[in-house]
């Protein structure tokens, strides 16, 4: 099966197209752009440069893989109304999978493991795993707030990942191969995908400053 994996959660614009043979995922193609204010300019055309390096036309996608955050209001936003448009277009189901997890999966690492990201106001964004299970989370905190144990590796933004005196694994955003890993089961099972429901976790910032000048 061919699926089309995107994700707008951190600050890295991420596309890529994924062979799902038997449940493990091989990547075809991707694009990975590291910037916070380019996801409406450059998603679209990593789409569509994927595609022509894996030699597939969008009719020959049989899903679509986006993840749903945690993240920032605008920049989740662009991946999974890009990807809801995609599935639309073509009439494929589209799944909407925790991009924490996706890094998890990256990870590869059974041990006790924590996942951040950026969240902006010195906070991060986290989930914390065991054997590849999500126990815990997603949450926003600061990273004082969370204590380091019980984890044994931390895994996701390299400076965040810093902040905590723990060795570091994995990739630093979720890669296209790891967006599908999460949702491979359904997609293989042809289940119905949830509607997509964004993992904001706190109110947008354009909100939040609006209300304290009332």
């Amino acid at each position: 099966m061919l699926v089309l994996a995107v994700d707008t959660a951190t600050p890295a614009v991420t596309a890529g197209v994924v062979r799902l043979d038997g449940g493990v995922p091989r990547t075809l193609a991707s694009r990975v752009t590291v910037n916070a204010r380019a996801h409406a300019e450059v998603l679209t055309p990593h789409i569509m440069e994927c595609l022509g390096e894996a030699g597939v036309e969008p009719a020959d996608l049989d899903a679509v893989v986006v993840g749903i955050g945690p993240g920032p209001y605008t920049g989740l936003r662009v991946g999974m109304a890009t990807a809801a448009a995609f599935g639309d277009a073509l009439g494929r189901p589209v799944y909407g999978v925790c991009s924490l997890d996706a890094i998890a999966v990256d990870a590869a690492d059974d041990r006790d493991l924590l996942v951040v990201t950026d969240a902006r106001r010195r906070e991060v964004y986290w989930a914390r795993y065991s054997g590849g299970v999500r126990v815990t989370g997603p949450g926003v905190d600061k990273p004082a707030d969370l204590e380091p144990q019980p984890s044994a590796v931390v895994a996701g933004s390299e400076a965040h990942a810093a902040l905590f005196d723990l060795p570091a694994v994995g990739e630093p955003s979720p890669s296209p191969a790891g967006l599908v890993a999460v949702a491979a089961s359904d997609i293989l099972a042809g289940a119905d995908p949830e509607p997509l429901v964004p993992l904001y976790l706190r109110r947008p910032d354009a909100v939040a400053i609006a209300d304290r000048k009332k």
